[in-house]
């Protein structure tokens, strides 16, 4: 799969429920939004873009080759931040554009030209990545999103619950290594441009708060999402206290 021409567009808030200032906190001496511009800039992208409602947070990435948007703060997720982004840069409605999330430090130069070159190759308006269960702790996690997909390789379902259910194993072992080929969904996406004004406009869908998860509102209104297979082990973002520190204990050891 060649790679193809791309952008990549950091959306990164100040608010955050779980850690406050989030983009700001200090990864080994830096702000974590500072790493993931870094990240972005490392895989190749034709232009990098941090998408931003604090002009701290664009305070932080000075002197790396970004171009900053700032954006309002009532944006409900980060893809109707970068939609605002789209409008304000200009892009056309072809452009390649990949969500690389303020709190993916250690996000893998591979997976951003993987989900690139993922929609690409495909006609659906928006892409995203997957790796295999192999635990049944993951399985059953809520906070680990499963995917199923068609024969082609585009999503069927996203869940919080475990999918697919094989109805015999389950019903008397769920204690054993996952029965089927089960995907763990990973939250990197890329977009056509005129896609995310085309989101921006879609209702949220009944799916979508059931499950709080955006990407079933696309699904619900019908259109596709391409899915491939992570070409790297994706490690988790920064969500908690908990999460910087062995961020921390990470870039010690790297």
């Amino acid at each position: 799969m060649s790679n193809p021409e791309f952008i990549v567009a950091v959306p990164a808030r100040f608010s955050a429920s779980r850690l406050p200032g989030k983009p700001l906190r200090l990864l080994g001496g830096e702000p974590i939004v500072r790493h993931v511009v870094r990240r972005a800039l490392a895989s190749g992208a034709a232009e990098v873009v941090l998408a931003t409602d604090d002009a701290r947070i664009a305070e932080a990435v000075a002197g790396l080759d970004v171009r900053v948007c700032m954006t309002r703060s009532d944006h409900p997720s980060g893809t109707d931040r970068l939609a605002e982004c789209a409008e304000q840069c200009g892009w056309p409605d072809d452009a390649l554009v990949v969500n690389l999330q303020g709190d993916e430090p250690f996000a893998p130069v591979a997976a951003l030209q993987c989900v690139a070159a993922t929609l690409a190759a495909s006609a659906a308006p928006m892409a995203t990545l997957a790796s295999p269960i192999t635990d049944t702790a993951t399985l059953f996690d809520s906070n680990a999103v499963k995917v199923v997909t068609d024969a082609s390789g585009h999503a069927l379902y996203f869940s919080r619950a475990p999918i697919p259910w094989h109805r015999d194993r389950y019903a008397s072992d769920r204690v054993t290594a996952p029965a089927a080929p089960c995907l763990r969904h990973i939250g990197m996406y890329a977009y056509r441009a005129g896609f995310l004004r085309v989101f921006q406009s879609l209702p949220p869908g009944r799916l979508e708060q059931l499950e709080a998860l955006e990407q079933l509102r696309v699904l619900e209104a019908g259109h596709r999402i391409a899915v491939a297979l992570s070409p790297a082990a994706f490690p988790q973002g920064i969500d908690t206290e908990d999460d910087l520190l062995r961020a921390e204990a990470a870039l010690r050891d790297a």
